[in-house]
């Protein structure tokens, strides 16, 4: 079948090289880490998910930086792969791996033992791990296993290093939510039990990015004080290894369209970066970060009291804690 003649046009072609050019270069925020000064020497930071994606291009950054860079990781091969990738384009030879699996209430524990046994501080925190299209199953610790990921270990891992965090203030948390958290719902009385229904499965995804926003500024009101700031942030639609469990052809047109609309790894970690090291996000805490690195009102849907303490609950049940500040 022939094309249409305008379509073979050579003008065509150039407007349409332009366009593709123009659109990618608007992905980027007003914001660029490159330009950022930040030093990071003598200071401390962990990144959940760092082997790949967003996670990895944080770490990577806070290696240019100078910092001791600890990457946790669910996989030691991906993890030990990144880490000598990181220590090999930045010369930062303090860049280690440790291994953490999300999911696994378990392993968060044996990861924060580790932490707090090995680590005289620790400057920031990005909970950067996460998992979208995940078939419906339930952990051996009778966990959701898209609500423990996505959430219920980000939740663990930072009550547990809390007291840590504190100890080095002022230090900074980040939260990796999603613009897609609007499009979440939150029913407190069956997140994680075995009669959730297979219809709800569908948006969990969502729903974990709507409880990170909730639980980030619920702990940002209660840190109040303490030098510990806690923010979400949006990285935007980006081209990572995030749609690896979905159908190769949903991967395919995923990758087609993103070519030209979404961002690189680089340009979505723009705002766990913005927020973790610029001097513009200093004392800044219970703020939604956007992938351009402003300020934006989170969806209304975290602004209901109730619902955000039910959830809180419903977390320290899950992870058998008490965590909630000034008990």
């Amino acid at each position: 079948m022939e094309l249409p003649s305008f379509l073979s046009h050579p003008v065509w072609f150039f407007c349409s090289v332009v366009l593709a050019v123009v659109l990618r270069l608007q992905r980027k925020g007003s914001w660029e880490a490159r330009k950022c000064r930040a030093d990071l020497t003598g200071k401390t930071a962990i990144v959940t998910g760092a082997n790949t994606g967003i996670g990895k291009q944080v770490a990577l950054d806070f290696a240019r930086r100078n910092a001791r860079v600890i990457l946790a990781c669910r996989s030691r091969e991906r993890g030990q792969k990144a880490v000598d990738e990181i220590k090999s384009e930045t010369g930062n030879r303090n860049v280690i791996l440790s291994i953490l699996d999300t999911s696994s209430m378990a392993s968060v524990r044996s990861f924060a033992e580790q932490i707090l046994k090995e680590e005289k501080r620790l400057d920031i925190l990005v909970n950067n791990a996460g998992a979208s299209g995940l078939p419906y199953a339930i952990t051996p610790e009778g966990l959701e296993v898209t609500f423990a990921t996505n959430h219920l270990g980000p939740f663990l891992l930072t009550q547990l290093l809390l007291d840590l965090l504190k100890r080095t203030a002022p230090s900074r948390i980040v939260v990796v939510s999603s613009f897609m958290h609007g499009q979440g719902n939150i029913d407190t009385s069956n997140l994680w039990g075995k009669n959730l229904e297979k219809k709800r499965y569908n948006d969990m995804y969502n729903c974990t990015k709507l409880m990170n926003a909730i639980w980030a500024k619920d702990l940002a009101t209660q840190l109040q004080g303490t030098g510990v700031t806690v923010n979400s942030v949006n990285p935007g639609i980006v081209m990572t290894e995030a749609m690896r469990n979905y159908s190769f052809l949903l991967r395919f047109i995923f990758n087609i369209i993103g070519f030209f609309f979404f961002k690189n790894a680089e340009e979505g970690a723009a705002s766990a970066i913005y927020s973790s090291v610029s001097e513009e996000a200093e004392g800044l805490t219970g703020k939604f970060i956007d992938s351009d690195c402003t300020i934006v009102l989170p969806s209304k849907k975290t602004q209901d009291p109730a619902v955000n303490r039910k959830l809180w609950e419903a977390c320290e049940s899950a992870t058998n804690a008490n965590t909630r500040q000034g008990k």
